[in-house]
């Protein structure tokens, strides 16, 4: 069967203050993580792969069963890139996240193979990065939008308008970057 690959990052869940900060269009964070579970479900499969570019939850010591209740509910295998918000105060990867079934142990940074390229994950833009020089792809989250790419780098957080909230392929991603 036919796998996927999707990419997407800065889903925030469980973070209420998001909502205002990055200007999202909910009424409410139970609004918003119901919205991206739907979205997210209605474009990824079981067997499908998605690789979030980090800071997937807030808040990960009090919402931990809202946290692991949700992850559970979003289809494919899911791969953590670690970003600002899932680190405890010593730096290692929070309790709650590293309790989750990720399919793969989340790391700071990840390559992978998509559209016949390299592709380089990140949670943090990259000004240079691997195997660039042969037209690797590097996509980051973290800036919300506010930090453009450069190349073949882009930002694939959640709040950008060609993300809408929703997991999205190399080939969405990539669109008009890549001839």
């Amino acid at each position: 069967m036919f796998v996927n690959k999707y990419y997407i990052a800065d889903t925030h869940f469980s973070h209420e203050r998001i909502i205002r900060m990055c200007a999202r269009p909910f009424a409410s964070i139970d609004e918003h993580d119901a919205a991206i579970v739907a979205n997210w479900n209605s474009v990824v499969r079981d067997q499908d792969i998605v690789y979030h570019l980090g800071d997937f939850a807030f808040q990960l010591g009090i919402n931990s069963e809202r946290i692991r209740s949700l992850f559970f509910r979003l289809k494919g295998r899911k791969h953590l890139i670690i970003g600002n918000h899932e680190l405890d105060k010593r730096g290692d990867l929070h309790p709650t996240l590293a309790a989750l079934d990720w399919a793969a142990r989340p790391e700071h940074a990840l390559r992978t193979r998509d559209g016949g390229r390299d592709v380089y994950l990140a949670h943090y833009a990259a000004r240079v990065w691997p195997s660039q020089q042969y037209g690797a792809v590097h996509f980051y989250g973290h800036s919300h939008g506010k930090l453009p790419g450069q190349g073949l780098s882009r930002d694939v957080g959640i709040d950008l308008p060609d993300v809408d909230y929703t997991p999205r392929s190399f080939a969405e991603l990539t669109k008009g970057m890549i001839a």
